[in-house]
């Protein structure tokens, strides 16, 4: 009988970039995201092998289905095989038969590609939802553009975050997803807050558990140092609820209080828990994350950061973390299986050692949930859905840990702990110093004022007797959930791409004034001129997402 559990989990997500630009931080970035990581997935979990836990955004489900994105990765597969031929007569010009050779694989590659691209309808969405609708991976859910939850001022606009991000799981993949991804694994519990930016009249808001568990969500997760910092509230099992001490987490080893190796139900007002929170286990995942100790930074593997020209094919290999780009070596893929295979035996053999000690401590069944971006399997790290068979089939063998979904682990074996958690993220410093901080106060301070002027313009404008003032509506509507993303904080902070975040921000932020603007003129019934009809088609052809908003989500 297995004693633990292990759930992989990954984390789908790109920002809205069609009609924003091509490269680098344009449509290029999600063409290399599908090429590089979701197509390869699919394949890796197409025999229901790999449980895997994977979550699709809604914004990137709303790409991934649009005709801007499926004709233009057509397009692009194609351009790639032609580069690589070009590639390949240049590298055997000049006598590197290597390099000419790894270009000829290339040319394959991209040929390959666009044959699975048009074998699924080039639908990927609806490939995923078919692979979880017949029980080989779990998908989850989102907020619909990685809005973070804890810096949003009305809990209208919470709400409207996650019924649109639902509402398009469903209408994309063909079902509800039963769980949920926290953006930036962000979470805020229910009960008296004060903004940090701007108006500081304290407010009762609700917490993630409350807004999701109203959309019938079940699950989320968050990162190790919330657990650390829950307080115990009760027991919960099938006869019912039953209130402990709050300090009894500190002192009772029978349950695996805060232990990122269980589950744990989560209630904001000391009741009976509303979802299951699930917690990353930090060690597990340094053994990829890790800049120092990662599988990644094996000098085996394929170079992330050299190019064959500006924007180029990749053909050299990491040789070592610390060579300078220009003495990387050709990259050798008949050395890589080696090196995936150590590095999956390693990989299980840390997460069992995990789960025997906690068995051994406790006597309980624990649970190792390993969250990571899904884009580093395959984009950032070529040989990443290589890396997650090979740690599936390890487990196939085993009698000590199972690997599973999280739905199949939960139905199995149930949280029976609720504890109350405190805010925070998985972000440096745990808080929301990458979101919030000197140089993004102001996006914050403008994005509270946008939710502030929808709000007031839905509660006075006469929306659902007039389609007129309906359509502008949606529009600012549509505008607020993407201004709201957690992106264009992060690449700022990150240093990534500051000039993009800022410029993302504002034009969207621009979009969303011009739409309730118009929405207002409307409203008191002023006619259109040239001016708002050039806007209004401008908004459309620049953002045309979540096609069949509904301005409900927000009551």
């Amino acid at each position: 009988m297995a004693i633990g559990s292990f759930c992989l989990v990954l984390h789908g997500h790109l920002p809205w970039v069609l009609h924003h630009g091509h490269w680098p931080h344009g449509e290029v970035w999600l063409f290399e995201a599908a090429a590089e990581t979701y197509l390869p997935l699919l394949d890796a979990f197409a025999d229901g092998s790999c449980p895997v836990t994977l979550g699709l955004m809604p914004v990137l489900l709303e790409q991934l289905g649009h005709p801007r994105f499926t004709d233009g990765f057509a397009k692009w597969l194609s351009e790639q095989a032609d580069r690589a031929t070009r590639d390949q007569s240049e590298f055997a010009g000049r006598g590197d038969l290597h390099l000419a050779w790894l270009a000829e694989q290339h040319h394959h590659h991209f040929r390959a590609l666009q044959a699975r691209f048009d074998g699924i309808g080039r639908d990927i969405p609806r490939a995923f939802g078919e692979l979880a609708q017949r029980g080989a991976i779990e998908i989850l859910t989102s907020n619909a553009t990685h809005g973070y939850m804890p810096l949003i001022k009305h809990d209208a606009c919470s709400r409207a975050q996650v019924r649109a991000g639902v509402h398009t799981s469903q209408r994309r993949l063909g079902f509800r997803p039963a769980g949920a991804w926290l953006p930036e694994c962000a979470y805020r519990p229910g009960g008296p807050w004060t903004s940090p930016v701007g108006d500081q009249t304290p407010r009762h808001r609700a917490g993630v558990e409350e807004v999701f568990g109203h959309e019938g969500v079940g699950f989320f997760f968050v990162d190790a140092h919330l657990f650390a910092g829950a307080r115990s509230e009760g027991t919960q099992t099938p006869s019912g609820f039953t209130k402990v001490p709050w300090d009894q987490a500190t002192w009772d080893d029978t349950r695996g209080w805060r232990s990122v190796l269980e589950p744990h139900l989560i209630s904001s007002d000391g009741g009976p828990g509303r979802l299951v929170a699930l917690a990353r286990h930090p060690e597990v995942s340094e053994q990829v994350w890790s800049g120092d100790v990662g599988y990644p930074g094996d000098g085996r593997y394929l170079e992330f950061h050299k190019r064959h020209g500006r924007d180029g094919l990749r053909y050299w290999r990491v040789t070592a973390p610390k060579t300078d780009l220009g003495a990387k070596l050709p990259y050798a893929p008949e050395e890589v299986q080696g090196a995936v295979y150590a590095h999956a035996q390693h990989f299980t053999a840390v997460v069992k050692s995990i789960l025997k000690r906690h068995h051994e401590r406790t006597g309980r069944h624990g649970t190792v949930v390993a969250p990571f971006d899904a884009e580093l399997f395959g984009h950032w790290w070529h040989e990443g859905p290589r890396f997650i068979r090979e740690v599936m089939a390890a487990f196939a063998g085993d009698d000590v840990v199972r690997p599973g979904t999280v739905s199949q682990v939960l139905r199995e074996w149930p949280a029976d702990k609720v504890v109350s958690l405190p805010e925070g993220s998985w972000g440096e410093g745990g808080d929301h110093r990458v979101w919030l901080n000197d140089e993004t106060k102001w996006m914050w301070e403008a994005a509270h004022g946008a939710e502030d002027r929808f709000l007031d313009l839905l509660h006075r404008l006469d929306w659902r007797g007039s389609p007129a003032v309906a359509e502008p509506l949606r529009m600012a509507g549509r505008e607020l959930l993407l201004l709201q993303a957690s992106d264009w904080q992060f690449v700022i902070k990150t240093r990534g791409a500051v000039d993009y975040g800022y410029r993302r921000f504002c034009e969207h932020l621009a979009r969303f004034d011009r739409a309730c603007t118009i929405a207002d003129a409307r409203g008191r019934g002023e006619p259109d001129d040239a001016l708002t009809t050039a806007e209004l088609t401008d908004i459309r052809l620049h953002d045309a997402c979540f096609e069949d908003l509904r301005l409900e989500w927000w009551s």
